[in-house]
Order: structure tokens, then C-alpha cells, then sequence
């Protein structure tokens, strides 16, 4: 089985292609910027094949000069500029053109080259306020309610793939990420939003004292976990519906990360700060959203979600201690 796959050197595409080539598929990265040595290495120890071409998915010719390089069965489009409010302000149209444009180019031309499994990436921050009400986020149940630009955008994203999906009458279906942590994630120069879970492990390795501007609780998704999650959607055919939420039942409260890191790290310390009082460890809101309804992925993949708290803190830790003397590039 070969596979496309778009921003493959951002923090979901590289954990998404460790678990495809753990499996012994091909997969053909596309992405702006290559994969660091240390993940090629560890590729290349794995019973897959990884190939990797350079483009730009607002490029159309870069999209068409790798699909005819390659006979790729899937595409999964993952490319995205992940915003925060100052590149909002800075760059609004970039955060369009990657991830509305950038997907419905590559969905487009994929359609000419035989490609039969679509697999586009939304988010759960096409919620948005709805997520503050309280109850569980269900892909058909919940109003979409977008705050930021990023959230509009795969909102708008989403909208516009599944009218392809009509148009061409291709087999597409949209997974909405939950919060995503874990090995790989690191600074693309496209994601502002870094996970709070990482910025407090950065702190803890760097000596320093973490500072939350309060206890946040979220239903994190270990990005192994979002990995076997996109496959269980690539995997399997005609699905009955066109969305699903990708995201777990691991919930816990950031103090508890922080106390597994005292218990590994014993010098490290950390605090919520008194209201008003700076923070080093970022949010990204004021509130907490509601988990997200994970039953229909349950229902009608084998998605089976594997890391509770405690083997996702092992796990990243471990890879973490194993990558040290390895950095990527903006990394820990």
C-alpha cells in the first residue's frame, strides 16, 4: 500500500508515517521543508519504504510532479498552518491558502492519478465555542462554531472537500484531530501552537520552573494514538459516514503531567499563577473545552485507543531520552 501524504514533516505527518512504515507500507512524504536525519533514521529501520518529495501544496505542478513519480493508492492531507493570533494578524491569507486551497489542490489532482482512498485532516477547533457548553462534541450533534482563523479555515476545508467528494465521487472521509502530543512534535515554522504538555517537558529538561496560568484539563490525544486513529480511516473502505472525531478518553488535568515529571525529574518544580501573574506555559484560551465523541470511530473502524496517562508519559520519555543526542531541529 503506497501512500501521499501532505505536510509529512510536521508533528502528525512524521508519527503518521513512523506507523505506516512500522506496518511495512510505502509512503511518499510531500512537504516544504525534509525530514530530519534523526527521522530518516529511525525510517529507515523499519520494514517500510519512505520516499520524500519536496513541494508546496499551493503548488499545483509540485502536487502532479510527485503523484506521477509515485502510484500512490491513498493521500492523507495533513498540510496546515496550525495559527495563533499573531500570525492572524500577520499572515490570514497564508492560513487560507495552506489549509483550504492547499487540501482541495492536492484532493484534485490526486483524482487524475488513481488514487482511491482520501483521507482529508480537519481539527477540533471547528467546534469552537460550542466546546465551552458543557457537553460532548459529536460530529453531526455539535454546532460548528469556529473562533479563530485556523478553526474557520478547516471549517471552510471541510465544507469544500466533501463537495469534491461529490463532484468526483471519490472515497473521502474527514478526521477531526483532538489535541495532539507526543514524539515529534516540534516548531515547523507553521505551528504557533505548540501542546502544553511539551512546553512543560522543554521547562522540566531545561531546569527551569513551569508556570500555568491555571490546572487545564483536556482530552489530550497521544499522537500515536492520532496515528492509529488516521490509519484505522485509511484502512478502511466506503465508511458510512464522511466525519469522524479522531481523539481519545486519556482526560487529565495538567498538574498530574507535572507531577509525573516531578517523580522522573525530582528538582523540578511548578506552579499555577496567581491571576494576572506572567506564565511560561501557554493555553491558548481562557477555557477548556469538552472532550470529543469518539463512539462512531469506535463503532466502524478498529480504531482501539492504546495510552492512558502513564504508558503515554513512559513512552514519550523514552523516546525523548533516545533522541537526545539527536535533535531535530527546533526540538527539545
Amino acid at each position: 500500500m503506497t501512500t501521499l501524504i501532505t505536510g509529512s514533516s510536521g508533528f502528525v505527518g512524521l508519527a503518521l508515517t513512523e506507523e505506516l512504515l512500522r506496518m511495512g507500507n510505502h509512503v511518499v512524504g510531500f512537504d516544504t521543508i525534509s525530514p530530519s536525519s534523526q527521522a530518516l533514521d529511525v525510517f529507515a529501520a523499519l520494514p517500510g519504504k519512505f520516499s520524500y518529495c519536496v513541494g508546496d501544496v499551493r503548488d499545483p505542478s509540485t502536487i502532479e510532479a510527485a503523484l506521477s513519480s509515485h502510484q500512490c493508492e491513498n493521500l492523507v492531507t495533513l498540510a496546515a498552518v496550525t495559527a495563533d493570533e499573531s500570525r492572524e494578524r500577520r499572515q490570514p491569507g497564508l492560513i487560507y491558502d495552506v489549509n483550504v486551497a492547499g487540501a482541495l489542490n492536492a484532493i484534485e489532482i490526486a483524482t487524475r492519478y488513481g488514487v482511491s482512498r482520501f483521507v482529508h485532516l480537519s481539527s477540533g477547533s471547528v467546534y469552537g465555542e460550542s466546546g465551552y457548553a458543557g457537553a460532548i462534541l459529536h460530529e453531526t450533534n455539535t454546532p460548528l462554531h469556529p473562533e479563530g482563523l485556523y478553526g474557520h479555515s478547516k471549517q471552510a476545508a471541510e465544507i469544500a472537500v466533501l463537495r469534491l467528494k461529490s463532484l468526483h465521487a471519490i472515497d473521502l472521509v474527514i478526521g477531526r484531530l483532538g489535541t495532539c502530543f507526543g514524539p515529534w512534535e516540534h516548531d515547523t515554522g507553521f505551528r504557533d501552537t505548540l501542546s502544553a504538555p511539551l512546553q512543560i517537558l522543554k521547562l522540566a529538561f531545561s531546569g527551569r520552573t513551569a508556570i500555568l496560568p491555571r490546572d487545564s484539563v483536556r482530552d489530550w490525544l497521544y499522537v500515536r494514538d492520532a496515528a492509529a486513529g488516521i490509519f484505522s480511516l485509511i484502512n478502511t473502505r466506503q465508511l458510512p459516514h464522511s466525519i469522524y472525531n479522531i481523539a481519545t478518553v486519556l482526560e487529565f488535568p495538567l498538574s498530574s503531567w507535572c507531577r509525573k515529571l516531578q517523580a522522573h525529574l525530582p528538582g523540578f518544580q511548578w506552579q499555577i499563577a496567581k491571576t494576572g501573574k506572567p506564565c511560561n506555559v501557554h493555553l491558548y484560551g481562557g477555557r477548556d473545552r469538552a472532550s470529543m465523541d469518539i463512539g462512531r470511530l469506535l463503532a466502524d473502524t478498529r480504531f482501539k485507543p492504546l495510552y492512558d496517562l502513564d504508558s503515554a508519559f513512559d513512552d514519550f520519555i523514552s523516546w525523548k531520552e533516545t533522541v537526545e543526542n539527536k535533535r531535530m531541529p527546533n526540538e527539545l
